[in-house]
């Protein structure tokens, strides 16, 4: 072949390669706005309204606008942690089911109009729409379709009524990302003085069609949420987990807002659904949704948030984290001191990309064209993407470090625009000179973080065991995230059999019990063993390999209870003993509020000084006791007068753990006497219950 003759080859050759055709599309496809929602995947959520100021998840449409009244209202506040927090828009409750608008809507006289915040001038939509474009987040609205407060709610008027108010937020506001439609619809209510149940038909009532259209029109943009959409769907929980397997995708026809037939297509989406419709978990950092101060203690630990964030994110999901805003109108400390803590943890993960720029191999590629070689998945650029054959079911990709290399994170895309393809792959490491596998899984998705133990491996390799259409993946990442160095859990059972547990793995645990300070050179914590006596007990978590502590957990324990029994009434419930099983999650409580006595045999006689108690930590109908009188006895059976008695001041407000003290007594038998419970519901209980001795 003469020189020309191998010019045109050439030519022809990359002519061809640089023709291959794109993979073809798969539907159901993200529409525009749906991929830039994607894009977002960390958001927050704001219940501030009515009910931060009646201590209540769900108003009943009757409160006085004067009840709203926030002293320091400061939504730069807000906008300024949730930026810091490295979220990218806030969503705002502007009316939940109780009506109250936290807009000055032309249509209601039940909203900050006639409160006295502002003297009536205020507009708190208004302001947080000023603070999110100072700061550079989305702002997305709440807007409940039921109202308690209405006297025409559930009539053809108040259909009017609710899109005149959506019309107002949709164009005074700025550009609005997400319209959020929440599913709980009708049931008793003030609805103008009738106070009745009023129920409607959820799926005609609101003539969505015609309604979602006002969206449209005013904010083309904005995705719109609801159970089933129609641009992103409810998880089935508020939990803060989205299943393993998540399509994007569900038969949407067979949904409306409140009414699901099984949550777990929800959770999970449907392989054969009709219309791309991805799962958004909404969850609270605390258990209520509206603040509430006896939640101040119950804010979720790092541990939590994190496993959150790889359940949501790491699942082909978005995160929607909501933040009670509190009495005063700001985002509480507690709060934001546990989202810096999710903050720098999430960017320790994802500090360091291993794969970035590394050399990239498959089994195969598209017409061997350059368009769609194995390099693009670490190009770190999300339009550029690898894919493999039409007709290729099995596949793989290998990422080649070139050197021994450590990592505990795998995190990988599918570039949805064409469609969600991947129901099954594994994922492997080339660990001594053979693969070993890591993990498998079924759906990609969007995103898909994978969580486990360290490895060292000179390579890694994706392998793609089953898919709807060829494969087509845009991104890889590999990170080596750092060991979670949070303080030990340590926890004593009713036997005294003592128990630590660090969060991560790999760390080990050094305590102390004399008092001094625990190091890497302290006692050793390999299994839990037993320790009857009075002790305290200092511990922390170490990492071995980056030489780098926890901060130390004191834990303070009395004699154990290893021989106390119950007597009296309660003496043969066998729930009743988990008021003093070790586990403040477990709780004892009566449903009758009466008086009630709690009595103890310690099995020998001690000298004692006080007593603690921890109330039923439940969120739902807990069990606190509010005054109370407690006796000791020698022999069980003459008491006396009470050698304590009163109130547990605040309780209901601030459920945490109660320390009496008093002069010393020398007893065998102990009485605790709940004389009124702290809540309306009338319902007393005990979680944990421990004396303090000399």
């Amino acid at each position: 072949m003469n020189r020309l003759n191998i010019i045109v080859f050439v030519v022809l050759l990359l002519s061809s390669c640089s023709q291959t055709p794109p993979p073809e599309a798969i539907s159901p496809l993200p529409s525009e706005r749906q991929l830039a929602w994607h894009e977002l995947e960390f958001y927050a959520f704001v219940h501030f309204n009515m009910n931060t100021f009646t201590n209540m998840e769900w108003g009943f449409g009757d409160e006085s606008p004067e009840l709203f009244n926030p002293t320091e209202l400061d939504c730069r506040q807000w906008a300024r942690v949730c930026k810091e927090a490295g979220m990218k828009g806030i969503i705002l409750t502007a009316k939940h089911h109780d009506g109250f608008c936290l807009w000055p809507s032309e249509y209601t006289e039940h909203s900050v109009r006639n409160s006295p915040w502002k003297n009536g001038e205020g507009d708190v939509v208004k302001e947080l729409s000023e603070a999110c474009k100072e700061y550079g987040l989305k702002m997305g609205v709440y807007l409940s379709p039921w109202d308690r407060n209405h006297a025409d709610y559930g009539k053809p008027e108040y259909i009017t009524y609710f899109r005149n108010q959506l019309r107002e937020l949709l164009s005074n506001y700025g550009d609005i990302y997400e319209v959020w439609f929440d599913g709980a619809n009708g049931g008793t209510g003030w609805y103008g003085g009738a106070n009745e149940e009023r129920r409607i038909d959820r799926t005609t009532y609101y003539d969505w069609e015609n309604t979602r259209k006002i969206v449209r029109e005013l904010q083309p943009q904005a995705c719109m949420f609801s159970d089933a959409g129609p641009d992103i769907r409810w998880v089935g929980n508020e939990s803060g987990w989205a299943g393993e397997t998540n399509w994007s995708i569900l038969k949407r026809d067979e949904f409306a807002p409140g009414v699901v037939s099984d949550v777990k297509f929800l959770q999970h989406g449907q392989i054969d659904g009709t219309h791309w419709l991805p799962a958004e978990v909404d969850v609270s950092i605390r258990p209520g949704w509206y603040y509430h101060p006896s939640e101040d203690h119950k804010v979720k630990t790092l541990p939590q948030l994190l496993d959150i964030y790889y359940n949501s994110i790491g699942r082909n999901a978005s995160f929607l984290l909501n933040l009670p805003v509190d009495t005063r109108g700001l985002v509480n400390e507690n709060d934001v001191q546990q989202l810096r803590k999710l903050s720098e943890a999430i960017q320790a993960d994802f500090a360091d990309n291993l794969a970035f720029g590394k050399d990239v191999t498959a089994s195969n590629t598209r017409g061997n064209s350059k368009s769609y070689k194995p390099e693009n998945v670490v190009d770190n650029d999300p339009q550029t993407y690898w894919a493999a054959d039409d007709g290729t079911v099995v596949s793989s990709v290998t990422v080649d470090f070139k050197e021994a290399t450590e990592f505990n994170r795998f995190l990988v895309q599918e570039y949805i625009s064409l469609g969600q393809r991947v129901k099954e792959f594994t994922l492997e490491a080339f660990v001594d000179d053979e693969w070993k596998q890591i993990d498998s899984q079924t759906t990609i998705g969007y995103k898909r973080i994978l969580r486990f133990p360290n490895v060292v491996a000179t390579k890694v390799r994706l392998n793609i065991k089953d898919v709807k259409a060829c494969p087509v993946i845009s991104n890889i990442e590999v990170y080596k995230a750092p060991k979670v160095l949070l303080e030990p859990q340590i926890t004593r059972s009713k036997s005294g059999m003592i128990s630590m547990k660090a969060f991560d793995t790999g760390l080990d645990i050094f305590y102390t019990t004399d008092g001094t300070e625990p190091s890497a050179q302290s006692l050793q914590y390999s299994e839990p063993f037993v320790m009857d006596e009075k002790v305290q007990i200092k511990a922390l978590a170490f990492d071995s390999k980056d030489k780098k502590s926890s901060p130390v957990t004191t834990v303070q324990f009395d004699v154990s209870k290893a021989t106390w029994e119950l007597k009296g009434k309660f003496a043969n419930e066998v729930r009743a003993e988990l008021i003093f099983d070790g586990k403040p999650e477990t709780a004892w409580t009566l449903q009758d509020g009466n008086q009630a006595d709690y009595i103890i045999d310690l099995g020998k006689e001690l000298n004692l000084k006080g007593f603690t108690y921890l109330p039923d930590q439940g969120r739902h109908n807990p069990g606190v006791i509010f005054n109370y009188e407690f006796y000791t006895s020698r022999n069980g059976k003459n008491w006396g007068s009470p050698v304590l008695k009163g109130e547990f001041s605040n309780i209901k407000n601030s459920p945490v753990l109660q320390q009496k003290n008093f002069e010393s007594v020398n007893a065998r038998y102990i009485k605790l006497r709940a004389i009124a419970p702290a809540e309306v519901n009338g319902r007393i209980g005990i979680a944990e219950f421990d004396i303090i001795t000399e």
